[in-house]
């Protein structure tokens, strides 16, 4: 499979900084070659701490390859903004869907799946399931 025909993820997070380091640690850690996109969307249009309607919907479109989009979250507030856009029906591409997972581990998993074929379902699974990694 194509990257043209993966799944996208959107990492949302109140950083520009955040977004950025966490889609180049998964990006790394994925192992590198033909990888989906994974764009991230942190921060405010003016550089601070926050959350953008403007800044996910252009991720979203930019990640969107016809296969769906993932998008994870760091904070509350965050899963409002993505609800809120989800809500409104055309604001996001069609078959987008806001994913409960952690957002380092989940963005490595969503982003090894997406890359390996996985459909949304399966990127969603995938990330969601990163809650489950144990530290101890």
């Amino acid at each position: 499979m194509s990257a043209g025909t993966r799944v996208g993820i959107v990492l949302v997070s109140h950083s520009a900084a955040v977004a950025v380091a966490v889609a180049e640690l998964a990006r790394g850690l994925a192992g590198g070659g033909d990888l989906a996109p994974v764009l991230p969307a942190g921060g405010t249009p003016d550089g601070g701490l926050g959350t953008s309607s403007e800044l996910i919907r252009s991720a979203a479109e930019a990640a969107d390859r016809g296969a769906g989009v993932a998008i994870l979250v760091d904070l509350g507030s965050a899963v409002l903004t993505v609800k809120a856009l989800l809500a409104e029906g055309d604001e996001l591409p069609g078959n987008s869907r806001l994913v409960d997972a952690p957002f380092v581990e989940g963005a490595v998993a969503a982003l090894v799946t997406a890359s390996a074929g996985g459909d949304l379902d399966a990127v969603a699974a995938a990330a969601s399931e990163a809650y489950a990694y144990r530290k101890d």
